[in-house]
C-alpha cells in the first residue's frame, strides 16, 4: 500500500539557505553579515506602536490591512486598490506565481538572483528561466528578452540585484518593457530601493502607472528594520492587487506587524539618516575593496559580492575567524552585509589578507 504523495514538483522545489548565525567566540564580538539586516535597532515609535498591539493580541488582526494601506496610498500616492501586502514580499512572490501562472508557465529572471525566484517558480509547478547576469552582476537585458516565449508568464527584475548588488538602470527597464508582451507580467522587485544612488535610477511608481502589466514588490525588512516581523507590499493595478490579495493567507500579517509597519512609515526623518548611514558605509567599504586590490560589482544595496567561485568556502571560514559570518553561495561568491562600522573594519581587513 502506497501513503499519499505530492505533486511531483514538490519534490524538485530547491530549499531555501538561510543566513548562518554568528560564532560565539569568547573576548570578540561576532556580527552577523549573512542576511542583509539593518544593525540598526527599531526606528522611533516603532516599540511602543507594537507594544499597544501586543495587549490585545486575543484578537485577529485586521484582515484587510486597512490602516496599513490608508499609510502606504498616502505615502505613495497611489489607490488604496493597488496594494497588497504580505508576510514580506518573498510571500508576494509566490502569491503572484500561483495567480498568474499555470503548470508548465515560464518565469525568466536574472541568475544569479533572489534565491527565493526558483523555490517559488517551482512550487507554483512553473519553469524557471534562469539568465545569467553578466560578468560584473548586472541584468542582462536584452538575453532577458530572447528568453521570452509564447509559455512566458512573468519576468521578474531584481533591482538592485540580491545578491550581486547592481541595479538597473530607467532607460535598461524602459527597454525591457517595450520589447515585453503586454499580456506578460514584469515584477520589479525592490527589497532595496532605499539604498539606491546612482544616475537614472529606476522610478517604479512612475513605472507602474504607465505599464498595467508592472508590479512593484518592496519590503519593511531592509531599510525599515523589520526583519523579523515580515511585512511586504505589492503596488499594481487594481486588477493585479485583487488577485494577489485573492490568493493571500488570511490575517497573514499580524496586528504587531502592521502597527509597527504604520510607525516606521512615521519616523521617515529617522529612516533617513539611517539610510545615509549605512550606504555611506557602503561606499566605505567599496573604496576599502578597490584600494586592496578587490574588483567587485558596484552595489546599490545594503551588501557587496565577492565573484570568488572555487575560494568562496574558504572566504566564509576565514570571515567566521576574524568574527564575522558571510553568506556563501555555493562555488560562486560570497555576499557581505553592510553592518556595524566595526564589522565593516573587519570584512576590510579580510579582504586585505585573502588572497584575490
Amino acid at each position: 500500500m502506497t501513503g499519499p504523495t505530492p505533486r511531483p514538483n514538490v519534490a524538485a522545489i530547491p530549499a531555501y539557505v538561510p543566513g548562518k548565525p554568528p560564532t560565539v567566540r569568547p573576548g570578540m564580538t561576532s556580527y552577523k553579515l549573512s542576511s542583509n539586516e539593518n544593525p540598526y535597532p527599531p526606528l522611533p515609535g516603532v516599540v511602543e506602536a507594537a507594544h499597544r498591539a501586543v495587549e490585545v493580541m486575543n484578537r485577529y488582526p485586521d484582515m484587510g490591512n486597512s490602516a496599513l494601506y490608508d499609510a502606504l496610498a498616502a505615502r505613495l500616492g497611489v489607490p488604496v486598490t493597488d496594494l497588497a501586502a504580505a508576510t514580506g514580499s518573498v510571500a508576494l512572490i509566490y502569491q503572484l506565481l500561483h495567480a498568474f501562472c499555470e503548470p508548465g508557465d515560464e518565469v525568466v529572471h536574472a541568475w544569479r538572483s533572489f534565491e527565493a525566484y526558483p523555490i517559488a517558480i517551482t512550487s507554483a509547478a512553473a519553469t524557471s528561466v534562469a539568465v545569467p547576469v553578466t560578468a560584473d552582476g548586472r541584468h542582462d537585458i536584452d538575453a532577458m528578452v530572447d528568453a521570452i516565449t509564447p509559455r512566458t508568464r512573468c519576468v521578474m527584475v531584481c533591482t538592485p540585484n540580491n545578491p550581486t548588488g547592481p541595479s538597473v538602470t530607467q532607460a535598461e527597464l524602459d527597454g525591457l518593457l517595450a520589447r515585453v508582451p503586454s499580456d506578460v507580467l514584469v515584477v520589479v522587485d525592490e527589497a532595496y530601493v532605499e539604498f539606491v544612488r546612482m544616475d537614472d535610477a529606476v522610478d517604479g511608481l512612475a513605472t507602474y502607472r504607465d505599464h498595467p502589466n508592472v508590479v512593484l514588490f518592496r519590503t519593511f525588512s531592509k531599510a525599515y528594520g523589520l526583519a523579523g516581523f515580515r511585512v511586504g507590499y505589492a503596488v499594481a493595478h487594481e486588477p493585479v492587487a485583487a488577485a494577489l490579495r485573492a490568493v493571500s493567507l488570511p490575517f497573514g500579517v499580524s496586528g504587531v506587524a502592521q502597527a509597527a509597519a504604520i510607525a516606521s512609515l512615521d519616523a521617515e526623518a529617522a529612516l533617513l539618516e539611517r539610510v545615509d548611514a549605512l550606504v555611506a558605509e557602503r561606499d566605505r567599504v567599496q573604496a576599502g575593496l578597490a584600494e586592496a586590490g578587490w574588483d567587485v560589482p558596484s552595489s546599490q544595496g545594503n551588501f557587496v559580492w565577492f565573484p570568488l567561485g572555487e575560494r568562496t568556502p574558504d572566504f566564509a571560514v576565514a570571515a567566521d575567524e576574524l568574527g564575522i559570518v558571510v553568506r556563501p553561495f555555493g562555488a560562486e561568491g560570497a555576499r557581505v552585509s553592510i553592518g556595524e562600522v566595526e564589522a565593516n573594519d573587519r570584512l576590510l581587513e579580510l579582504a586585505r589578507a585573502f588572497p584575490h
